[in-house]
């Protein structure tokens, strides 16, 4: 039996290009570097320990001390996501809609602590729901709909890790 050659043809790295994409994510509020363990909000009391935040009710000894991300951008006023409210349904539902709203966060924010709502403002145009992430939205917008219908529109900007929300029904 012959032994066949086989010819494996070596990359030309001179004339290939890079095909691995790298996904970005323009969040300015993510930490830059691993912050070390454990680190304890002084605002929430939230922890990042074993690589995330969470709530913990064990102790925790010679933490270091600083803002997680979702208390940072409460301070710094800087939304992650927008939902508003719209339509002449609003006006007969908007407390129970809110209520939804906040048990939806209350859920969420169980297991994921920097999912918050930052402030409900109510207008003559209807409500403004703004976040610290930006899924939160996209969890109480389907909320909204599963419960009371409606459409819902979403758009993403990832550039400026944002999204914006809308629903809206009349009648």
């Amino acid at each position: 039996m012959k032994k066949r050659d086989i010819h494996r043809a070596e990359p030309r790295h001179d004339t290939m290009k890079s095909h691995h994409i790298e996904e970005h994510r323009h969040d300015p509020y993510k930490a830059r570097g691993k912050l070390t363990e454990p680190c304890v909000c002084p605002k929430c009391m939230a922890v990042f320990l074993r690589g995330r935040w969470q709530w913990t009710k064990e102790p925790i000894e010679k933490a270091h001390w600083d803002l997680c991300p979702a208390c940072h951008r409460i301070n710094d006023k800087y939304p992650a996501g927008e939902l508003t409210l719209s339509g002449s349904f609003l006006e007969s539902h908007g407390q129970e809609i809110i209520r939804l709203a906040r048990n939806t966060e209350a859920l969420e924010s169980r297991e994921h602590p920097l999912q918050r709502i930052m402030a409900i403002e109510q207008g003559a145009d209807g409500i403004v729901i703004t976040t610290t992430d930006v899924h939160l939205p996209r969890r109480i917008g389907h909320a909204i709909v599963d419960a009371y219908k409606g459409d819902l529109d979403t758009h993403y900007d990832e550039g400026a890790y944002f999204v914006r929300m809308t629903w809206k029904r009349d009648a």
